[in-house]
């Protein structure tokens, strides 16, 4: 493949964006209509309660009885896989909760994927594992979305480190990623995507042709098979993965990095750009991906051949023919950027960049309804919500985290008593197709929440 691809190569490198055309953005959708909008300058607005769904008020959890979580009033939910909770296949569930997707069975019921960041050493908590050594992985779960029911669960993958993100696949499969490039006491490098299919165990072998460095999340383009990934770091890259054999990511393929056309042809950092700055873009092919010790990792070797460097990429999402990812710290205030990428025209923008902490406090993940609404996780200190995000800029807090856990602990659960309010959110998504529920995870003490309401009365 050519070293560089790129569309428009003799055009001005980047533009900055105006306010035209937001009646054909939004027959695009939401994200577009925000981008028309804060493209011409308006600023976001944070509400204190939603627009359409009202304020939020405490909700007691169906399954333990604590009131867990704050939400607008009809939505109700129930709690299930707590850290130490026993699964079905009798091991404990690991802590740490993250990243998450949900797939659709032949049965009518809905599989989850689940990530645990766990960072350690003292022992994989299954096999098959990478790793034997280390104590991250994923699990999975059953929901019966007309029972409002958590069926089962198993520990499907172990022996990794640090499953932050990650991203489903269109054959059913999830692909979890490893926020690290740690090296284990016996040399076992990490760093890597491994992939867990929603009904069985997952395969402990590392896709190393995508990569070895500080993965964080990734969506993937149906049409073509082409793989989107975030890094967290900084210096980080935006990365595509070209798979040799679309849907079978085991074949190989090549790994690429993006650039932002420059008019001298440098390199670009985009920290500090905000709303609307628009971009040309190419990639360039990093030669060692799967990097040793003592060697140049991909977003230096990028870089060193003028590919664009971010601060902190990490949720990311597919739809409207375009990835979204998200930059938790970049912008001109540091308070987070959403980017939209278009294969099509090999154009990137800032969809919005956060103007103080008031409006959006570092976002990290997001997930975007059936329905086409909005859903932010926030990582940052201004208290830990879940966002909804309306197509005209309204930023509203959907579901706020009140998980304390009394004296005596929460009926049934092993974890510690304790005030876990500044806890943040991870792995939103919904349910495929109808959205009738939507599933989240709060990290400590590590908690999975299955949501449901009067969804179509509101943004979401």
């Amino acid at each position: 493949m050519s070293e560089e691809r790129s569309a428009g190569l003799g055009r001005r490198g980047f533009l900055t964006g105006g306010g035209a055309g937001i009646a054909a953005l939004t027959a695009l959708g939401p994200l577009n209509a925000l981008g028309a909008r804060t493209a011409g300058a308006a600023p976001l607005v944070k509400a204190d309660e939603s627009p359409d769904y009202g304020p939020l008020r405490p909700v007691k959890d169906r399954a333990t009885g604590l009131p867990l979580l704050a939400l607008p009033r009809g939505f109700e939910y129930t709690s299930y896989g707590w850290t130490g909770d026993r699964m079905s296949d009798g091991v404990d569930t690991p802590g740490m909760h993250d990243g998450m997707a949900a797939f659709h069975r032949p049965d009518g019921t809905i599989a989850l994927v689940r990530n645990h960041e766990q960072d350690g050493y003292s022992g994989a908590f299954t096999d098959p594992s990478y790793d034997a050594n280390a104590i991250g992985g994923t699990t999975n779960l059953v929901f019966d979305p007309d029972k409002g029911e958590f069926l089962e669960s198993w520990a499907s993958l172990s022996g990794t480190i640090r499953n932050c993100a990650g991203g489903p696949t269109p054959w059913g499969s999830w692909l979890t990623c490893e926020e690290t490039t740690d090296i284990g006491a016996d040399g076992t490098r990490h760093g890597y995507v491994f992939e867990v299919p929603h009904d069985r165990k997952g395969d402990p072998r590392p896709l190393t042709a995508m990569g070895r460095f500080s993965h964080e999340a990734l969506c993937i383009d149906p049409r073509s098979g082409i793989v989107y990934l975030t890094e967290d770091d900084t210096p980080a890259g935006f990365y595509r993965y070209l798979p040799a054999k679309p849907g079978d990511l085991r074949a190989g393929g090549e790994l690429q990095m993006l650039v932002v056309r420059t008019p001298d042809g440098s390199s670009y950092n985009t920290y500090t750009d905000g709303t609307g700055t628009e971009y040309r873009t190419a990639w360039v092919t990093i030669d060692n991906p799967d990097y040793a010790p003592g060697e140049t990792r991909p977003a230096e070797q990028g870089a060193a051949k003028g590919a664009a460097v971010f601060s902190r990429l990490e949720g990311a999402w597919w739809g409207n023919d375009r990835a979204y990812l998200v930059s938790t710290d970049g912008g001109p205030t540091g308070q987070g950027q959403v980017f939209e990428y278009d294969p099509e025209t090999e154009t990137m923008r800032v969809l919005f960049a956060s103007p103080d902490a008031a409006v959006l406090n570092n976002p990290d993940n997001l997930a975007v309804s059936p329905r086409g609404g909005i859903v932010l996780c926030e990582d940052g200190s201004e208290g830990e919500y879940v966002h909804g995000l309306t197509t005209d800029g309204v930023v509203f807090p959907f579901a706020r985290n009140d998980v304390v856990v009394p004296v005596g602990g929460a009926p049934g659960k092993s974890v510690p008593p304790g005030d876990y309010r500044g806890s943040e959110w991870c792995g939103v998504t919904f349910e495929p197709e109808n959205g009738n529920w939507l599933f989240v995870n709060l990290q400590t003490p590590g908690i999975t929440f299955a949501i449901t309401g009067p969804w179509r009365t509101g943004s979401l």
